[in-house]
């Protein structure tokens, strides 16, 4: 009550209610939409509302509840799941009452406590080796199946800003302004340090602890090994090997008593995992070194000195143990860089926009935009949210988004994206999407998903991990046997040694990590260069596409027809003009707007329509000016029984041949005219068909149009195969043709039409610039929207390919040599043995090879 009191009663009802919106699956019907509703409210300190278009539940919660409490209480009553969405969004709730805008005075800790309420956010933490596949957790910890930390997510969060004075830090805003003490500007206060940072700095700090204790445990050891021991002058070795024994206390305890925690976690829990074989390794060696010290009596003299002392192996446990810390403190360093792009998509997101009410700016949270807000976007300012530009123009830089690096010249009533970067004009826009709708957020969500998801080729390095700690485990045993029985004396400290060795060599993080860290770098470079990946199943599957299927309008074309001409044969253009407009105004085909935008650029107006159809694939039919007019292609006129005048027809095909679109117009059954539209080819198309032929894949044009136009098309672009007049359900029939003779098919679509086409495909690739339906079935986005997109996409999956197969030879090889040579196998011909410190400097440099090489996808030019 203190603390709330110390602050105003808006911010202390946002830091008691916060708002969440999740995504719910698993829900067909508004009965399942009720039953996750009453569920989710049952659960004390949980106000739900959900919806089931789109799926997604809208939580009001006074204190944060974890999302696997959630996920129980779903699974108790039905096939349901609740996960995060594309944006962790707290839209707090404020009170509607009015108060003044600063904070009462608080004291540093009351402040620090306001300050950390209002700026933590709920963690998204996810194993990098993929252990348990998508599932995510709510807090920092240790992976239950292969005991890595769990790296936190990077989340498309905005956190609310603070503000404060730098001369009075006890004044605390939630909005910029000026301090009411002293009149100078408010400044934000610093936001936190992300997750990955303070992993970072915690392993370092304990590296450096677990290095200061180590050295002179090592130097003490070596000096042991030396004909004439300096230290001997000092004291005996005996009270050498307490220091030795007090210096290791905080390597063992402290700095490095995770490995144990994770060793005894995996062997409780029988996910056996390297950490399993670094704790029993190192465990070993240190509970020898104790009873060696404290009942030497029970050791036979195979393991003592000439002093008479057992040898001991502190310097092995702390040096093997400072190693691997080593590595995991590289491995930290090296993930964070892993996820570089996504984190370059995130610095992207504006915190502020400037509010355009009643003519007059006012700086907003982001949080506070709404739809149908008007914007004012200055020069050089990031781009707040999706939506339209309603006055003004200027050059937009989408190059974070597009990977194109030309800005695009921007105009009244062309859309504008979130994070991009306005040029040197200032414009007003609308709102249009915002939070978890925008571009931007999406891409996040793709990125993030795809980054969780298993690659196909993942499954046998699976396969193999889980028989190999145990296989390890047993030729480590086999090892000491076999020294000890056949060993040169001692053989005892050899078996025992080589056993040592054995454990700790064998990394089956390199195998763990080969696959996800190389689909992570490759799919955050492809959000870079505009190619959004949906899983790590479509980067791998995309390599071995040998058929490309592609639409024509919006795919190979620019998708923007425009008429080029209305033809009359009663000689009254603009009346028929006139009818075909109002009768497309009701439509959301392309080709239907072009009509339209023809008939507005004439100053023609639009009438009253009745008994207006769309027929799929065919045209619009309806009734305009008590007259019965169809709009449409050949069939759609057999449809209603329409006649066609030779004349008429002889001027349409010839329109066709020149690669234009057109369609019939029927008056009462009788054709009496056409429009012809054009559609100009994007000039990418020709050269990235081109190039997808030269690496042997084969291109089919797929169009509804007729075939005069289809064929004129395919013959500028040098295609061999294309299909006129299709219907949406031909091309679903043709790639199950193609798939049923062996193919491997991708098709590229940007339609409602090619929805079911795109999820029947092998790959099904979508063009940003469509609709959310297409892109929702695709597996693969393309954000600028042409075929060149896809070039890209097909050299990213070889390339990721490639390093995957690198990453996966790397960790075999490795682990196939590096075990026997720990056990000893070549000492017989050559004489050579493997200490256990080298050994775990091999193990330590193996995973952080394996990351490194994925790391060089960050250099790839597509």
């Amino acid at each position: 009550m203190q603390l709330q009191k110390a602050m105003k009663p808006e911010i202390c009802s946002k830091l008691l209610k916060m708002k969440h919106t999740y995504n719910i699956g698993g829900m067909t019907c508004n009965g399942c939409r009720s039953t996750v509703e009453k569920a989710l409210n049952s659960i004390e300190g949980i106000e739900a509302s959900v919806a089931l278009d789109p799926p997604v539940a809208t939580i009001s919660m006074i204190r944060h509840t974890p999302l696997q409490q959630m996920q129980k209480t779903l699974s108790e009553v039905g096939k349901y799941s609740i996960s995060l969405p594309s944006m962790i969004k707290e839209e707090n709730e404020t009170a509607t009452t009015t108060q003044k805008k600063s904070c009462c005075s608080s004291t540093d800790s009351e402040k620090e406590k306001i300050i950390k309420k209002a700026t933590v956010i709920p963690g998204v933490y996810a194993c990098p080796m993929l252990c348990e596949g998508d599932k995510i957790y709510d807090k920092a910890r240790d992976c239950p199946v292969c005991g890595m930390p769990l790296v936190n997510e990077a989340q498309l969060f905005v956190a609310e800003i603070l503000y404060t004075c730098p001369m009075h830090p006890e004044i605390i805003k939630d909005a910029a302004g000026s301090c009411p003490i002293c009149g100078m500007d408010l400044v934000p206060i610093d936001p936190t340090v992300s997750e990955e940072n303070k992993v970072y700095k915690d392993l370092l700090f304990k590296m450096k602890i677990a290095a200061a204790f180590t050295v002179p445990v090592f130097a003490i050891a070596m000096m042991e090994m030396m004909i004439s021991n300096p230290l001997a002058n000092i004291m005996s070795v005996r009270y050498w090997n307490w220091v030795q024994l007090v210096l290791a206390f905080p390597v063992v305890f402290y700095a490095c008593w995770m490995f144990f925690v994770r060793a005894w976690t995996s062997i409780v829990t029988w996910n056996l995992n390297m950490f399993t074989l670094i704790g029993i390794g190192t465990g070993v060696a240190f509970l020898f070194s104790l009873a060696g010290m404290f009942f030497p009596q029970i050791f036979p003299e195979e393991f003592k000195t000439e002093t008479g002392t057992v040898l001991l192996y502190f310097e092995a446990t702390t040096v093997i143990l400072t190693l691997v810390l080593l590595g995991q403190l590289m491995e930290a360093k090296a993930h964070s860089q892993t996820s570089s792009a996504i984190k370059e998509l995130l610095k992207l997101a504006p915190t502020e926009a400037i509010l355009v009410v009643n003519g007059k700016d006012q700086v907003v949270s982001i949080h506070d935009i709404k739809k149908g807000d008007l914007l004012r976007v200055k020069p050089g300012d990031k781009i707040p949210v999706d939506g339209k530009i309603t006055d003004g123009e200027s050059t937009i830089d989408e190059s974070m988004i597009t990977g194109e690096p030309i800005p695009v010249d921007k105009k009244a009533g062309d859309a504008v994206s979130s994070g991009t970067i306005n040029g040197n004009k200032s414009f007003v826009m609308i709102a249009e999407k915002v939070g978890s709708e925008t571009l931007l957020s999406q891409i996040v969500q793709m990125v993030n998903n795809a980054s969780r998801s298993k690659a196909p080729i993942q499954k046998l390095a699976d396969s193999i991990a889980k028989y190999f700690v145990p296989v390890v485990v047993i030729v480590s045993v086999i090892t000491f046997f076999i020294w000890a029985k056949f060993g040169p004396e001692p053989a005892l400290v050899y078996g025992f040694i080589n056993a040592i060795a054995v454990l700790i060599i064998a990394c089956p993080c390199a195998l763990g990590l080969a696959t996800p860290m190389s689909v992570m770098v490759g799919v955050g470079k492809g959000a870079q260069s505009g190619v959004l990946i949906k899983n790590a199943e479509a980067l791998e599957n995309l390599n071995k596409i040998n058929v490309l299927i592609t639409d024509k309008t919006g795919t190979i074309t620019e998708g923007k027809p425009s008429v080029e001409k209305v033809f009359s044969s009663q000689n009254d253009e603009n009346g028929l003009l006139q009818n075909i407009a109002s009768l497309n105004q009701y439509s959301e085909h392309p080709l239907a707007q072009a009509v339209v935008n023809f008939a507005k650029a004439k100053n023609i107006s639009l009438i009253d329509v009745s008994d207006f159809e769309a027929v799929t694939g065919m045209g619009v039919t309806g009734t305009v000016a008590n007259k019965k007019v169809g709009v449409g292609n050949k069939k759609l006129m057999a449809e209603i029984g329409a006649s066609i005048a030779v004349e008429i027809d002889d001027k349409i095909i010839a329109e066709q041949k020149l690669g234009k679109t057109v369609s019939y117009i029927a008056v009462d059954n009788v054709v009496v005219g056409f429009v012809a539209i054009t559609d100009a080819i994007k000039a990418t198309s020709k050269m990235a068909i081109s190039e997808l032929i030269r690496q042997g894949v084969e291109v089919i044009m797929i169009t509804g149009d007729n075939e005069n136009t289809a064929k004129a098309v395919a013959a500028e672009l040098n295609l061999s195969s294309y299909m006129a007049g299709s219907l949406p359900e031909d091309k679903l029939l043709e790639i199950k043709r193609l798939q049923a003779l062996g193919k491997v098919v991708a098709m590229a679509g940007d339609g409602i039409n090619d929805a079911p086409a795109l999820a029947q495909a092998d790959i099904g690739i979508a063009m940003g610039t469509g609709t959310d339906v297409a892109i929702e079935s695709a597996k693969i986005t393309l954000v600028k929207g042409d075929l060149q997109g896809i070039v890209k996409a097909k050299n990213l999956s070889h390339a990721v390919m490639r390093n995957i197969r690198q990453n996966l030879f790397f960790a075999f090889f490795y682990n196939v040599l590096g075990v026997p040579v720990a056990a000893g196998v070549l000492y017989p011909f050559f004489g050579i043995l493997l200490s256990p410190m080298i050994a775990a400097l091999a193990m330590s440099f193996s995973s952080v090879s394996v990351i490194v090489n994925a790391l060089r996808l960050r250099s790839l030019k597509l």
